[in-house]
């Protein structure tokens, strides 16, 4: 008597079903990855912005060393708080410097308002403040209200309107979005 013997070659419908959800998980989890790696790049680079505003707040205050070295209630450097998203576009002041001579107040407020200009264009939903703050960290993040008198280190603070992964304002303990930078003007 003959035997015969079938042999089957192939895949069975649920190892093809196996199969594919594997593949679609790594799918998934490549494009997660993918997501996270864009929204870290998109943070570097709001951090790097903030980061050369500031300094470049820095190095135009300690240019105008007259200026910066007034009191409070004199120094127009002091009365910079400045949110884009509620605050109108910028007004350019009387004097121009890049096309006029400037003495020290016209270059403070020519800087303040380039300032402002750059903060727009180059930070949307940023703000920017300097102030005299003895102590910018309040439990481990950097906060918009300024502690300091007379005595407390200028301050330039830059910050943006961050969102969570999920879509949601990024809010600091306070209910405010955060400063992402902060930079004390060192010694005059």
């Amino acid at each position: 008597m003959r035997r015969l013997l079938w042999s089957v070659a192939g895949f069975t419908l649920l190892e093809v079903l196996v199969a594919v959800f594997v593949l679609a998980l790594g799918i998934v989890g490549g494009v997660s990855m993918q997501l996270a790696a864009m929204r870290a790049r998109h943070q570097g680079t709001l951090l790097a912005q903030a980061s050369m505003l500031a300094t470049s707040m820095v190095e135009r205050m300690r240019a105008n060393r007259a200026q910066l070295q007034l009191p409070v209630g004199a120094n127009p450097y002091l009365t910079l708080d400045y949110d884009v998203l509620d605050s109108p576009a910028p007004v350019p002041p009387a004097v121009l410097c890049h096309a006029t001579p400037c003495d020290a107040a016209q270059l403070a407020w020519f800087d303040l308002y380039q300032i402002k200009q750059a903060l727009r264009d180059q930070l949307p939903g940023g703000r920017v403040l300097v102030c005299r703050d003895a102590a910018p960290w309040s439990g481990g993040t950097l906060q918009w209200p300024c502690s300091g008198g007379e005595a407390a280190p200028l301050v330039i603070k830059v910050g943006w309107r961050g969102k969570n992964p999920d879509g949601t304002p990024q809010l600091d303990r306070t209910g405010q979005h955060a400063p992402g930078v902060a930079l004390a003007i060192g010694a005059l």
